[in-house]
Parts: C-alpha cells; sequence; structure tokens
C-alpha cells in the first residue's frame, strides 16, 4: 500500500486516487448517483462498500431491496469503478487501507448506527472524510413516503410542473412539513446543468449500431438495468424515450408515475448502458424518429404493451420496417412489485421513517447548540 501523510493521502503526487464511498444504496434513486457523480470527480476510481441487510435492517430498519438486488444497482451506475460487498456500517480506517482508499466521501446529512452513533466519527477524526452536497428533492425515506400514500401529487403540470411537494404525509416525515432537515424533501429543482453532468455527452459514431428502447423507467430498479443491459448488447449506442407523466399515467393507470419525468431522466441517465435519453418520447415509434436518431433496432421487454389512442400498435412501424424486437432480460421485477413491497411491509416501514426523523432531530438539534457554543464563546 502506498505510503500516506498525516491526512492519510498518497505521499505519491502521481499515484491514482481512489475514492471510498459507503451506505445502503436502497432504491438506488438520482440523489445516489449524484453523490457518486461527486465522488468520483474528487479522484480517479471510485469504491462503493454497500451494507448487508442485517445491518440495514438493525440500524435502520428493513431494506426495500435485498442485498443482491443493491449490489447490482450500484455496480450499474456509471461513475462506479468497484463495488464492495457486506461494507461495515461504521467507515473505518481499516476499511480505507484494505482497499487502498485515500479518503472517505459521504453527503453533507447525517448517517447514525442504531445507538445513535454518527458512522463516519472514525474517518472524520483522521481527517480522511469529505463532503458533498446532498441532492435536494429526493431521498430513500421520500420515495418510500409516496409509496406508501400513492399521492398524485408529486407530478403537476402547468405552474405547479417543477413542485415535488406532497400533502398529507407529514406522520411519515418525508415532506416538506417534516422537521428533520435531512429526511424532510426539499423541491427538487431540475436544471440543464444537472442533465449535461449526467449525461455522457457523446454522439453516435457513423458505424455505430444504435438501439431504442422506450418506457416510464419508474422507481428505476433491476429489473430496468438488466433489461437495458441486454438490450445494449444488441448494438453500440442506446437510446431511451422517456414518456411524459400523463402518458404514462394514461397506460399504467392509478397514482403512476410515482417520480415525475424529471426525475426519472436523472435516474436512466445515470445508467452506465445509457448513451442517451429523449425526454418526453412519442408513446409510438414514429418514422420521423427512427430517422432521426437513425435507429437499427427497436427493443422492447416481456412486459405487456398498452395499444396507443385509436387501438394503435405503438411498435407498428418498427415492425414493418422488420427492426422491432422483443427480449427477455431474465428478469421479472416491475415498479408495481416495489410498490406491492412497500405496501406489504407498510407498518415497518411507517415505522423506520418516524425512528429515521426522530435521530435526525436529535443529531440537529445538538449541532445547532454546538454551533451556537461556539459563536457566543
Amino acid at each position: 500500500m502506498a505510503n500516506r501523510n498525516e491526512n492519510g493521502h498518497s505521499d505519491n503526487a502521481d499515484k491514482e486516487v481512489r475514492v471510498w464511498c459507503d451506505g445502503c444504496y436502497d432504491m438506488v434513486h438520482f440523489g445516489h448517483a449524484n453523490s457518486l457523480r461527486q465522488a468520483k470527480a474528487l479522484g480517479h476510481k471510485l469504491v462503493v462498500g454497500i451494507h448487508n441487510d442485517e445491518d440495514i435492517t438493525k440500524n435502520k430498519g428493513p431494506p426495500v431491496f435485498t442485498q443482491e438486488e443493491r449490489y447490482k444497482m450500484v455496480r450499474g451506475i456509471k461513475w462506479v469503478d468497484e463495488v464492495v460487498e457486506d461494507a461495515p456500517y461504521v467507515t473505518t480506517l481499516e476499511t480505507l487501507d484494505k482497499y487502498d482508499c485515500d479518503f472517505c466521501v459521504h453527503g453533507d446529512d447525517i448517517t447514525l448506527t442504531a445507538d445513535g452513533v454518527d458512522t463516519y466519527h472514525l474517518v472524520k477524526k483522521a481527517q480522511r472524510y469529505k463532503e458533498v452536497s446532498r441532492t435536494a428533492g429526493v431521498s430513500t425515506t421520500d420515495l418510500v413516503g409516496r409509496m406508501l400514500l400513492l399521492t398524485k401529487n408529486h407530478f403537476k403540470q402547468g405552474d405547479k410542473e417543477y413542485e415535488v411537494e406532497k400533502d398529507g404525509s407529514s406522520q411519515l416525515g418525508q415532506d416538506h412539513t417534516a422537521r428533520s432537515p435531512w429526511t424532510g424533501c426539499s423541491q427538487f429543482l431540475p436544471t440543464t446543468q444537472k442533465i449535461i453532468q449526467f449525461s455522457d455527452g457523446k454522439a453516435p459514431k457513423p458505424t455505430d449500431r444504435i438501439v431504442y428502447v422506450a418506457g416510464a423507467f419508474d422507481l428505476f430498479h433491476v429489473g430496468h438495468l438488466d433489461f437495458l443491459e441486454k438490450a445494449k448488447e444488441h448494438g453500440d449506442y442506446l437510446i431511451v424515450g422517456l414518456h411524459t407523466d400523463p402518458v404514462v399515467n394514461q397506460y399504467k393507470g392509478g397514482n403512476y408515475p410515482i417520480m415525475n419525468l424529471h426525475e426519472r431522466v436523472l435516474s436512466v441517465l445515470a445508467c452506465k448502458y445509457v448513451n442517451e435519453v429523449v425526454i418526453g418520447a412519442p408513446y409510438s415509434v414514429t418514422a420521423d424518429l427512427m430517422e432521426h436518431f437513425n435507429v437499427g433496432l427497436v427493443c422492447h421487454g416481456q412486459t405487456h404493451i398498452a395499444l396507443d389512442v385509436g387501438n394503435i400498435d405503438p411498435y407498428a412501424i418498427p415492425k414493418q420496417m422488420g427492426k422491432f424486437m422483443l427480449i427477455d432480460s431474465g428478469n421479472t421485477i416491475t415498479t408495481e412489485d416495489i410498490v406491492e413491497r412497500i405496501i406489504r411491509h407498510r407498518l415497518e416501514f411507517e415505522q423506520r421513517n418516524k425512528k429515521k426523523e426522530k435521530k435526525e432531530i436529535e443529531v440537529y438539534e445538538a449541532m445547532q447548540k454546538v454551533k451556537l457554543a461556539q459563536k457566543s464563546g
């Protein structure tokens, strides 16, 4: 292992800087991805440690996804170089040294053990810890709350289009009325800069075979990930068309989508198999779309294909062109399955959210007291 100075950084300026991140990464969303993107920018290689189900259940409550699903999801994020399974819940210097990481990176929120201990206190004390900005407007707690409530208010049109606030969920502690500054979900403000940061920005080469897929990709999960990996195998450049919220609601019904279009765009762009996203793609794949993007193949998974308005097959044109393929990713998980998991364990997740908020409030209040004492001193 490389020699380190008193701050834990390598003495060799030419050495590859390895960055460590860890966490539960449950229901991986664009907030997680943005944190990892920022962490990767601080070094050359990003190593991500993921906690097992037992540790998460003990310290936070039951995870929505299994550890195997969470390991796979994080491996699918474009900025991640290595994944360490079964990472310890409290980050130690021994862990950083074992994987030859110079420092640990985490968001500017707080993570506690079941006993209320800051999981990063050891690396903070050793000055081998750096913070990045938490992405406002999304959290796993918030998404769980949306599914428990199945509110429609998170996708609005007109002058309310960019609001992600929800009504009536204060008992769960994840909307704008929640007291915790970390669990509380502030407004998500989509910007072109954020899309640019998530995008590869690379156009296809003239020789590339372009594959096109389209859908809602709501609550981006392992079923989506496996499908996109399989679709990418059929070409060189993968374009994902994302349908608008009203269109998704039209064919899915109920209170779908759970995540609005802007949130879904970033979640899909963070996937390492995706090269480009069409924001608000038409439900029926048109000849103009095929020509504009020089699409060589249109793929769809094994899920039901709803007809477009007028009982039109949305894939009629690529079928007529001989450029349509049904593919089987071998993964049958759907967004509805994820919602069902949440509903089935509703009481457990409500308790998890309440417990998390309670701990965060206590820590936040203690931090405020320290700040006040420092000012008055």
